[in-house]
């Protein structure tokens, strides 16, 4: 049989640019379902740059390797689609599930917020630098003690997002509207 071959002439270019100035990474605790599909959907729409999954202690989810490049495969799809609705020209960077723990031990740059409703200051007291944030989510039943402590020795600051405990797939979509409106492209 022959081989499908395609041509493509480029006449036009569009030079719209639909990127957020602020570099925002989400580092989020894998959920259950459809709330991690919502979380990538979203932050894609919020003009997320980087999001990496993460296995915690309370993460319920438990995925073997072939299971885990999968649904790495299904939320750089999610992020494509998402993309596509909100007209966004460049694909955040899907990353690779790792565990919480050798995630931390990797550099990190920028502003370093961990998540977390016991916070006593907001995000509005802490500006990027160098117009990059990395924001870090727990799970379902958020970071058990340890992986709060080993966060804060890794330079994350805790932050809350008000009075109310916002669900794992709330609070991201919460801080990156904050972060966006404060920093970014939000108005």
């Amino acid at each position: 049989g022959g081989k499908l071959s395609a041509r493509v002439i480029a006449n036009k270019f569009d030079p719209v640019e639909r990127e957020s100035p602020l570099h925002i990474h989400l580092a989020i605790g894998i959920s259950r379902g459809e709330r991690m599909d919502l979380v990538v959907q979203k932050a894609t729409e919020l003009g997320i740059a980087e999001i990496t999954p993460l296995f915690t202690q309370r993460c319920e989810v438990k995925l073997n390797q072939a299971r885990t490049i999968k649904k790495n495969q299904h939320w750089r799809q999610t992020a494509i689609n998402a993309c596509q609705q909100c007209q966004r020209n460049r694909l955040p960077d899907v990353r690779p599930a790792v565990n919480i723990g050798e995630w931390l031990r990797s550099s990190q740059c920028g502003l370093k917020l961990l998540l977390d409703h016991r916070g006593e200051c907001g995000i509005a007291q802490h500006a990027p630098i160098d117009n990059q944030v990395v924001v870090l989510v727990g799970p379902e039943g958020g970071f058990d003690a340890s992986e709060i402590l080993a966060a804060e020795r890794a330079g994350f600051l805790p932050v809350g997002l008000g009075p109310r405990v916002l669900r794992t797939e709330t609070a991201p979509i919460a801080a990156l509207g904050v972060l966006q409106a404060l920093w970014g492209d939000l108005q």
